[in-house]
């Protein structure tokens, strides 16, 4: 296979018909690193959003149990890229996401906002750091993956194009990113976290690095002081060239999923997908949010 091959197929595919398996092949043939690390920044954003930041903290799920929370949002979003949104692990994947955000009172702006970092982010990190663009194909078809993925979440007014969810994301972004303590902790938390999946002195370099990959409006939210220009320069350049590098390399042959990571560590033995994440009870056990008709959703 050459290494355009995957992208001529994609191509031949339809990017509303065939929206599943042109987002497969895009994040498990041609992009799963570049993924990965852009879905992390996509939910990393969100904590910068107070109503987002401080609910995480208050459920302590990304300050004490970081891992496992970690570990189970990559393993159920993946389940559904692996397997597809009608299959048994599919549907599983999506009924144990919906348990736990039903269990707390959140916004559908909030939820719609989530759903737009996961079409917008991965898409302007490939764009700037992978070994190639992304298609309008793939693009379209990553839209109407999630858009799926929403519409199963119950979500409401979702964005039709690619185009106005970015649009969501800006607007959504420049009206309510802001300080928040609860945030901050989150944000402390998953940086921590990060630099734990290496040698510990190198904790401190992988911090930087990852602040230097940050905009400004997201370490303002968090007041994080703002790289020089010299770290900031040589981390991107360092993260696009590895991106120059992949594209002289032969193409993958073999898919690779978010199970395969080696920051997924929870789970050296194995794991069903109906037993992830969390089960909280409304107004305990690490569930502070009460819903108003004071149950909490099955």
């Amino acid at each position: 296979m050459k290494r355009f091959e995957r992208l001529e197929q994609i191509r031949r595919l339809d990017p509303y018909e065939d929206a599943f398996e042109i987002y497969r092949l895009t994040a498990a043939y041609e992009f799963p690193w570049d993924v990965t690390r852009a879905l992390e920044l996509a939910l990393y954003r969100t904590y910068a959003v107070p109503s987002i930041g401080r609910l995480l903290a208050e459920t302590a799920e990304l300050t004490d149990r970081a891992q496992k929370r970690y570990d189970d949002t990559s393993l159920l979003l993946d389940a559904v890229v692996e397997h597809g949104f009608d299959s048994e692990k599919g549907r599983t994947a999506v009924r144990r996401i919906n348990q736990m955000h039903r269990s707390y009172d959140i916004s559908n702006d909030d939820m719609r906002y989530v759903l737009c970092t996961f079409v917008v982010v991965p898409k302007r990190w490939i764009d700037a750091y992978g070994w190639r663009r992304l298609s309008r194909h793939e693009i379209v078809a990553c839209t109407v993956h999630y858009r799926t993925l929403g519409h199963r979440m119950g979500i409401k007014d979702i964005p039709e194009t690619y185009e106005e969810f970015e649009a969501c994301l800006d607007a959504y972004e420049e009206a309510h990113f802001a300080w928040d303590e609860g945030g901050r902790r989150v944000s402390d938390a998953t940086l921590d976290l990060m630099a734990s999946w290496y040698p510990r002195p190198l904790a401190p370099v992988l911090r930087g690095a990852t602040l230097a990959l940050l905009d400004e409006p997201l370490l303002k939210a968090f007041r994080y002081p703002s790289p020089d220009r010299v770290t900031r320069a040589l981390v991107r350049g360092a993260v696009r060239a590895r991106g120059r590098a992949v594209r002289l390399m032969p193409p993958r042959r073999a898919p690779h999923y978010a199970r395969q990571n080696r920051e997924i560590k929870g789970y050296p033995n194995g794991y069903r997908l109906g037993e992830l994440g969390t089960r909280p009870v409304p107004g305990a056990g690490g569930c502070p949010v009460r819903h108003a008709d004071g149950s909490a959703a099955q």
